[in-house]
């Protein structure tokens, strides 16, 4: 008996009326520089960068983690997809460039279309925040590899930089001030140790009065973009070093950017822990040292500034509606 495709569990219609759904999205995000539109085999970027003398492009690659799975149980889709562009924004920010692409990967056991057009939006509305232009992707429709409509998204960026202005670390020096900039949530790290202790006590729809919103709200915060308060420090040469806090917590991620020889000197109790991190750690009885390997815990980016600047760093942050804090500095 002959077999189809679709009989094996692959839908090639569906994907085209997917492409075709999303269009209007995706073409919303482009930049002067995306020179053919979505469909072709790759996508097409003029490598014109004007302003730059010696233009050097930083790129990352990323996903979103177990919050896949808090968005399903949600069935809320559109926030991961701002989650993912976001997160990669702040990967190469914090080497100094600024984004001017960004590509997706959407892999599936079956194309829903509802839910896989949220995560498209999602993507195509932070691209629109960051300047960044939706470029391109691939929708990967894999029964036997994911169950159902089971999916998982990975993204890739590329931006760029003047050569003078990367910041790589080389620029920091003994006695720098670590200033703080608040997360809005979780982000995208720690969902596989959130969820194993706060869901043996709430359901995704609860209402919890600690945090003032249901467990899924409060889970499925997006992961906020630091560009625009930081984009005009960077300008003025402000920054020695910024570290984007992910996986491995505030020390694990600001080391990488500590030259040979320098350490770190954290004043824990600086700030106000957000009443969330606290659930966590009662919840699941979670040591001190799990939690700020594991979390942010409130402090989404971390700028490394000259003391004779913090001041000046502070003042133009808060004229942008952050709220920048003091938690330490380079010892």
């Amino acid at each position: 008996m002959a077999t189809t495709y679709a009989q094996a569990g692959v839908n090639i219609e569906a994907g085209d009326a997917f492409v075709r759904d999303i269009k209007k999205a995706v073409r919303s995000t482009f930049t002067k520089g995306v020179l053919r539109d979505i469909g072709a085999f790759g996508a097409f970027y003029d490598a014109r960068f004007k302003g730059y003398r010696s233009p050097v492009l930083v790129s990352s690659v990323d996903g979103v983690g177990t919050k896949l799975l808090v968005a399903r149980m949600a069935n809320k889709h559109d926030t991961v997809g701002q989650d993912l562009v976001n997160h990669c924004v702040n990967d190469i920010l914090v080497c100094g460039a600024l984004p001017l692409f960004f590509l997706d990967y959407f892999a599936t056991g079956k194309l829903d279309l509802s839910s896989a057009a949220q995560v498209i939006r999602g993507f195509a509305q932070a691209c629109r925040e960051n300047g960044c232009a939706l470029v391109g992707g691939e929708t990967a429709e894999m029964p036997g590899m994911y169950n159902g409509k089971d999916y998982d998204l990975a993204g890739m960026i590329v931006g760029v930089v003047e050569r003078k202005k990367m910041l790589d670390g080389s620029r920091v020096r003994k006695k720098d001030v670590l200033i703080g900039l608040p997360s809005t949530g979780l982000h995208t790290n720690g969902f596989s140790l959130a969820r194993a202790v706060l869901f043996q006590r709430y359901d995704i729809d609860t209402m919890v009065p600690d945090l003032g919103t249901t467990m899924g709200e409060a889970l499925l915060a997006v992961h906020r973009s630091y560009l625009k308060p930081v984009k005009p420090l960077l300008a003025k040469g402000l920054v020695h070093a910024m570290s984007h806090i992910t996986g491995g917590g505030i020390v694990g991620n600001t080391k990488r950017i500590m030259p040979g020889g320098r350490t770190l000197k954290i004043d824990w109790r600086a700030w106000e822990r957000p009443a969330l991190y606290g659930l966590i750690q009662r919840s699941g009885e979670v040591p001190e040292e799990d939690m700020r390997r594991t979390f942010n815990l409130g402090v989404g980016l971390i700028l490394v500034v000259s003391p004779r600047e913090a001041d000046r760093v502070i003042r133009s942050l808060r004229k942008r509606g952050e709220r920048p804090m003091i938690i330490g500095e380079v010892a």
